[in-house]
């Protein structure tokens, strides 16, 4: 058998399980920060609030960098689950961050103050680029 073939064949099934725990611990990473933030990020969005879609978008690109970098370098699913659930707190506190910074960051998030949202946005990815750092090294 070809070697290539071998190796896919070998390595596909490791490879699904993988990606199915990094795309469960990123799904529940991204309810629990929605669940966290004090506004209702899909509804703003869905009315058009491009404040509330830029510091959604910019969540869940701050979340999947270190979740990725998790899965790059996982020796097992529970490694996985454990440092994708460290990601999850992060982006927490990276809001948390934000909200300092800002003060009335959820308010002028709902009033769609684009300048605020992008500073918070600024800080999640930041957050989520260093913590992807990090957990791959």
């Amino acid at each position: 058998m070809d070697p290539v073939l071998q190796s896919l064949i070998s390595g596909l099934p490791t490879l699904v399980v993988q990606f199915v725990a990094a795309a469960a611990v990123y799904a529940a990473g991204i309810a629990a920060y929605t669940r966290l933030t004090p506004y209702h990020e899909l509804d703003l969005v869905r009315n058009g609030n491009v404040a509330a879609a830029v510091t959604l978008g910019s969540a869940l690109s701050g979340l999947a960098l270190p979740v990725g970098a998790t899965l790059a370098r996982s020796l097992s699913v529970a490694d996985i689950l454990v440092w994708g659930a460290v990601a999850t707190v992060m982006q927490a506190a990276a809001f948390g961050l934000a909200s300092l910074m800002l003060r009335e960051l959820p308010a002028r998030v709902e009033r769609g103050d684009l300048a605020a949202a992008l500073v918070a946005a600024s800080v999640q990815v930041s957050v989520g680029i260093v913590n992807a750092g990090a957990m791959s090294g």
